[in-house]
């Protein structure tokens, strides 16, 4: 090429690299077209696999209706040529490289691999994954290197002089290619042979000189090449190489010259060897050839248009017609939520008018109720209400007619403890609106598990059972829950989800803080062995014990504790141990006898009243985490540890009566309260297993949902047991009443306090649970749902300057409710006890 062409826009080079070598003869350069080729024959492999893995994807793409590579599609077995889809494609190919041109950009890629199309012939460039940097070059900026070489393309292209190479490539992607070549070779050409042959047809001769980067002229060269492949078609593959080579010399088939002659001849003109030759991209467009009247055409791009804009038409159709299907959808399960809260709305507002009937009795005309409140008793009905009644019976005497008594009975009672209602209501609907989201969650999930089940008998409900005793104690509130509460309309039942949702809500709101009862001052505060492991009161909650890493057993007197306000609380009873301790746990029926298990894999019972070991079992290999005494037969213990095992014991006999092997640490054993036969065991290994103690071998079940280590497993009553783990959450589980495999779908999942590592205690009564946090504070959570009911915050304060600080390396270690009463023991890594009290 001459100075002059250099110096034109039409000749100016762009920085493109150099291609593989090309089949057009040329004696002066075959030194370095041999050379070129050792050069990227490595490279141009990597290329074209990455290549033919776009495509392939592409592919993928077609099966599903989306768009096809033009070399796919070109290659496509008995493909016949139409005329004027041919130059359909031709026109838009050709008008996307004059509009390149246009801003002096040099496209490089116009090949069939670097383009894909729509089943409407809408022809579309791609970016292949084995580009270099760019997809196209400014002609005007890119002769700064030495070697005139930088990035070329964005299609598939050669790798960059420098050896540098951005496409990825695999051996696993080479062999999965050559896998796919060979299943696919009875169908079509080779794609990965197609792709490889693709770089020498589609350069230009003055490219394969190594004369000089890429033209103007090039991109024509490759038009004509492209043309070619859209009017010839063949029946081999050997045909096509050799017809493809023959392209090189502007050979063409005979067969294209007698069919397509017109075609033929703009195709050599395309061809030409020499670049200032071949037509500029201005002299492609305005050409006799692509501006041919031809009706047809126009009427079937026409048609392309409107069959486009109809496709797109009933995409936004079948858009908006899935919208409004679930939009209809959800409009139908909200109609259904409207409904079923409007029915449960009527029926709350029936029972609230027999409630208020019942609790506002008429008087006969022998001045006598024909009704009693204590014949009917209501919930929420306190002293006070009782008060006002008194107060306004004695105004009866005033000598006031009769129908002016009756009026005053009927209205001026319910006026004041309708009052009395609404000031506690609004007291309560601030926490009732804070958890509202929560409120309604558990509201619909307990209104679906209703809808599907039939009502259980009273005594399959859930009983709480603290900690402590195990056992169910009812109250006089549930008492006379039970009477007015499942009495509905007419004296009929209510639908079965309200009780256990209302039962919730009542006891979510009934209390409103934690409040401290009593500190547990002791003299060794500074000692900083004061961590407390476990806390447990005894059978009739008259003494509490508590152990930790400072090898003690104390017991306290609770009535010492909470009434006498003393400088220094000293326990009644103080057992010292060999090693850090565990856990203990009070024989629920024996009073003076507490289990204990340490650190070095002791367990013992020990005698209270006589501050003494009764019994060493030393066959634990590890530490043991936990202990526990079986309510329905107090002579049976159980333990487990690091070990792996759960040991059973007899207080009556020397050695293990049993051993459960599992696979990982156990952390937490507990007997279930009514049966000495049911162990629930917590693992290290996100689980909690139920055993039948008669069949050692296997779990009669396994409850899995946690995700890390369970450390804590308590019966709530028979039939249900709470999990705690280091995943900060509680799990509330079903038993199943038969044998079942695994269970994975807790009935409720508490959240909102924090435990990642650390032993942080778990207490139920009542359906209460209580557990601590790794924020220093105890949380309360009720088992009909999922948000704390209250909480409580440990103050850390200097025992010396007696100023409040905040240690974020403290944590509630310990908690325990004394029986079914509102009072929990918590007890902080610091040795900080306290009595909390829910009011």
């Amino acid at each position: 090429m001459d100075d002059s062409e250099e110096a034109s826009g039409w000749a100016a080079r762009s920085s493109a690299s150099g291609a593989p070598g090309a089949a057009y003869p040329a004696s002066s350069s075959s030194l370095g077209l041999v050379r070129h080729r050792r050069r990227t024959l490595v490279r141009e492999e990597e290329e074209v696999e990455a290549a033919q893995e776009q495509i392939s994807r592409i592919l993928s793409s077609a099966d599903k209706g989306v768009d096809v590579s033009l070399r796919e599609w070109l290659d496509r077995p008995g493909r016949a040529v139409d005329l004027l889809e041919c130059l359909h494609i031709f026109r838009q190919i050709a008008e996307a490289v004059g509009s390149a041109h246009g801003q002096g950009v040099v496209v490089a890629n116009v090949r069939p691999s670097c383009f894909v199309m729509s089943h409407l012939n809408s022809v579309s460039f791609i970016e292949s994954a084995s580009c270099s940097t760019s997809g196209s070059v400014s002609a005007s900026s890119s002769s700064d290197d030495d070697d005139g070489d930088a990035a070329a393309g964005s299609c598939p292209g050669p790798p960059e002089r420098n050896g540098s190479f951005h496409g990825p490539s695999s051996s696993t992607h080479l062999k999965d290619r050559r896998e796919a070549d060979g299943a696919d070779e009875k169908k079509t050409f080779p794609l990965k042979r197609i792709l490889l042959m693709e770089w020498s047809w589609y350069t230009s001769p003055e490219e394969a000189d190594d004369v000089g980067p890429g033209t103007f002229a090039s991109d024509v060269y490759r038009l004509g090449v492209l043309l070619f492949e859209l009017f010839c078609t063949f029946d081999s593959l050997e045909e096509k190489l050799t017809t493809m080579a023959d392209l090189r010399h502007r050979v063409l088939p005979p067969q294209l010259l007698l069919k397509w002659p017109k075609e033929a001849s703009f195709c050599l003109w395309l061809l030409h060897p020499q670049p200032d030759t071949r037509p500029k991209m201005s002299e492609v467009l305005r050409s006799e050839f692509l501006n041919r009247p031809t009706s047809n055409l126009e009427e079937r791009v026409a048609v392309i248009k409107l069959t486009e804009e109809i496709e797109d038409e009933e995409l936004l159709l079948e858009f908006l017609l899935h919208l409004n299907q679930r939009k209809k959808e959800v409009a139908d399960r909200l109609h259904d939520s409207i409904s079923f809260i409007t029915a449960d709305v009527q029926e709350v507002q029936d029972q609230r008018s027999i409630l208020v009937q019942n609790s506002y009795p008429e008087l006969d005309r022998g001045g006598r109720s024909s009704t009693s409140m204590l014949d009917h008793p209501v919930a929420d009905v306190d002293s006070s209400r009782f008060a006002s009644r008194k107060r306004f019976r004695s105004e009866l005497k005033s000598g006031v007619s009769d129908e002016e008594l009756s009026h005053l009975m009927t209205e001026a009672p319910r006026s004041a403890t309708e009052q009395q209602i609404q000031l506690s209501v609004e007291s309560k609907s601030s926490r009732l609106m804070k958890n509202f989201k929560k409120l309604e969650a558990a509201y619909f999930s307990t209104r679906r598990r209703g809808s599907r089940s039939t009502r259980k008998p009273e005594s399959e409900h859930l009983q709480g059972t603290s900690s402590g005793t195990g056992s169910a104690v009812r109250t006089e509130r549930s008492s006379v829950d039970d009477v007015v509460l499942k009495e509905g309309r007419g004296g009929g039942r209510r639908n079965e989800w309200i009780n256990p949702f209302l039962e919730g809500l009542c006891k979510y709101l009934s209390f409103s803080r934690l409040k401290v009862k009593a500190d547990l001052k002791q003299g060794d505060l500074l000692n900083s062995m004061n961590l407390v492991c476990s806390m447990g009161f005894d059978r009739d909650n008259e003494f509490f014990a508590t152990a930790g890493v400072n090898k003690k057993i104390k017991v306290f007197e609770c009535d010492m504790i909470l009434n006498e306000d003393r400088g220094i609380h000293y326990p009644v009873v103080e057992m010292s141990n060999r090693s850090k301790l565990s856990y203990i746990c009070w024989n629920g029926y024996i009073k003076s006898q507490i289990a204990s298990s340490d650190f070095e894999g002791v367990v013992q019972v020990w005698d209270v009243t006589r501050s003494q070991s009764l019994a060493e079992m030393r066959e634990h290999e590890k530490r043991v985490w936990s202990v526990d005494f079986s309510l329905a037969d107090p002579t049976r213990l159980a333990s487990g540890g690091d070990d792996g095992t759960v040991k059973l014991w007899s207080i009556n006999k020397a050695g293990s009566v049993g051993t459960i092997r599992t696979k990982a640490n156990v952390c937490s054993i507990q007997f279930q309260p009514e049966s000495a036969h049911s162990l629930a065991v917590g693992s290290a290994d996100h689980k909690v297993y139920c055993f039948d103690l008669r069949n050692l071998r296997m779990p009669c079940c396994t409850l899995a949902g946690h995700t890390k280590t369970v450390s804590y497993v308590k019966y709530l009553d028979s039939s249900h047991v709470v999990s705690a783990s280091t995943d900060n959450s509680l799990k509330l589980w079903n038993l199943p009443a038969t044998t079942s495999g695994v269970l994975e779908a807790p009935l409720q999942t508490f959240a909102g306090h924090t435990n990642n590592k650390n032993f942080v205690g778990l207490s139920v009564s009542d359906g209460y649970i209580a557990t601590g946090s790794e924020t220093n504070e105890v949380f309360i959570y009720h088992k009909a749902f999922p948000m704390p009911v209250l909480s409580y915050k440990f103050s850390t304060t200097d025992p010396i300057s007696g100023q409040e600080n905040d240690d974020a390396s403290q944590f509630v270690s310990c908690v325990c409710w004394r029986g079914q009463s509102s009072t929990l023991l918590a007890a902080n890594s610091s040795g900080n006890i306290k009595f909390l009290e829910m009011v």
